[in-house]
């Protein structure tokens, strides 16, 4: 095709249409500044709402992980369930969440981020309607690591989504709320769980989870795609189809990759950089041995204080507030820290991230002794509850900074990082409500909450470590030299988990 022709056709696109001709055989489609239709350049009300819709569904399936908890006293008696059977129904949700987006996070490359969110949407709220007519145990198991799957699929989008929106200066707020968005709702599901199964029963618990799956669904179908490289593939679609001419591309339509091995990749990368990268492994011990405690706590925060201080469900539910206090205390804090980091970036760089969280690592102990010793008949409930306050505003601080720290020291494998340390702190979800009651029952509530506590305070120099020798172990670190050796070999674009780099040297890092 000749230059003459090229431009002739593009005389003929519409003013908000924009292409570089790259030659006589191939119009590549791409933004232009202040491009409307590229998403970080979406008015801001519209960026907001989009971020409220996705932390939405983060905040929805963090409460029906929650709220299993709190209702199972009815459904043990409806459903005549033993103890291992409860805490699978409670596990296996956490494991979905943990090895699923490993499989499925490389569809939203595929189809992008939109229908892979209504997809999982619609199939989230079918596996509550199957727990919610379950005839006995098994189905409710099975409804819950269904619900896992699905649920993780597009939860797994949220953090992406933001990044799709949002440049990189402008993602604190955002990223503070998603987080804050699970910590809270992962209180909020106990509190409503223990007064609608107090008077309904735990089928009514599901019910209403099932509702505000619908409430999401619509709000989804009304959401626009937020992945760009999808979009100008629609762009580069529709001038095809228009003109009839096949020299229309976007540049993800090159050499694209199969989905095969976009999974392969999503699989693989995730599991080298946590048997591989000391940074990845120490986050994700401390933050799996943190998460497995929290799931303890839910499995067993209703029966200790129906022994200890003879609550019924609804009041043990009202116990779960410290889980939204703390989320509050800790979302200030994390804004606090992002000041911090702002000010101190020149000379620690990425380790800037992680003042607060040294303060943070010593309120997991002190929050859980006072917790331990204090959840005496002889002693008011507001006591221990004031150490689950202090305990969950340090879990709210650690998991939001594990994900900017990660973030910031993997750059465009960020999310292959945050991949394998969600996995492994998901497979201790897992596996610690398994021998809760086995070990509360053995240790009594105290020496088992003990044993937590001085299990915390054994891990409480991680991020001392980190803070003080981080930028060493980066530097001896096959990955970050991998990344540092790509920045310098080109400049590179604003931080995306979704971009793609190259090194021969990384098993598994030679694709997105």
């Amino acid at each position: 095709m000749s230059g003459e022709s090229v431009e002739g056709t593009l005389s003929k696109l519409s003013p908000a249409s924009t292409v570089v001709c790259t030659g006589e055989k191939t119009v590549y489609i791409e933004f232009e500044d202040g491009d409307k239709r590229d998403p970080q350049n979406y008015p801001v009300l519209k960026k907001w709402a989009i971020t409220l819709i996705a932390c939405y569904f983060t905040g929805m399936t963090a409460a029906y992980s929650s709220s299993f908890s709190i209702s199972t006293p009815s459904l043990r008696r409806e459903l005549d369930c033993t103890d291992l059977q409860a805490a699978l129904g409670l596990g296996l949700y956490a494991f979905g969440f943990g090895v699923v987006p490993l499989f499925t996070s490389s569809f939203s490359e595929e189809v992008g981020r939109r229908p892979v969110y209504i997809f999982s949407s619609i199939m989230f709220a079918l596996t509550q309607v199957m727990v919610a007519l379950a005839p006995n145990m098994n189905a409710v198991i099975a409804g819950r690591l269904l619900g896992g799957i699905f649920g993780s699929t597009g939860a797994s989008l949220v953090g992406g989504t933001i990044a799709d929106i949002w440049k990189p200066q402008q993602r604190g707020l955002p990223m503070s709320l998603f987080a804050f968005t699970s910590m809270l709702a992962l209180g909020m599901g106990s509190i409503i769980g223990g007064i609608v199964e107090s008077s309904l029963g735990w089928r009514w618990v599901v019910w209403i989870h099932i509702m505000f799956s619908a409430v999401f669904i619509m709000l989804v179908l009304l959401m626009s795609e937020t992945r760009s490289s999808i979009i100008l593939i629609q762009i580069a679609r529709s001038q095809r189809q228009r003109t009839g001419s096949n020299i229309y591309k976007a540049k993800a339509e090159i050499n694209k990759e199969s989905l095969w091995s976009l999974i392969k990749t999503a699989v693989t990368r995730p599991l080298y950089f946590l048997l591989t990268e000391p940074l990845v492994q120490s986050f994700s011990v401390w933050c799996g041995f943190i998460w497995g405690v929290v799931y303890c706590l839910l499995e067993a925060i209703t029966p200790m204080f129906q022994s200890v201080y003879g609550f019924n469900v609804r009041q043990c539910g009202y116990v779960y507030v410290t889980s939204c206090i703390g989320a509050v205390i800790g979302a200030l804090a994390n804004l606090y820290q992002d000041k911090l980091y702002r000010k101190h970036f020149p000379q620690k760089k990425q380790e800037a991230r992680l003042y607060v969280v040294c303060v943070a690592a010593l309120f997991l102990p002190i929050g859980m002794f006072i917790f331990a010793w204090t959840a005496s008949p002889k002693i008011h409930w507001i006591v221990p509850i004031i150490g689950l306050t202090v305990f969950t505003s340090g879990v709210m601080v650690i998991f939001q900074v594990t994900f900017l720290y990660l973030a910031d020291c993997y750059n465009t494998y960020a999310s292959s990082a945050q991949a394998g340390q969600s996995l492994f702190r998901n497979s201790m979800a897992f596996v610690f409500p398994l021998f809760t009651q086995q070990m509360f029952g053995t240790l009594t509530y105290t020496w088992a909450l003990t044993l937590f506590g001085i299990l915390s305070v054994v891990m409480a120099p991680t991020p001392f470590v980190l803070f003080f020798y981080g930028s060493r172990i980066r530097a001896r670190s096959i990955a970050s030299r991998a990344i540092l050796a790509a920045e310098a070999a080109t400049q590179p674009s604003e931080l995306s988990s979704d971009l793609s780099s190259s090194s021969p040297s990384c098993p598994g890092l030679d694709k997105v």
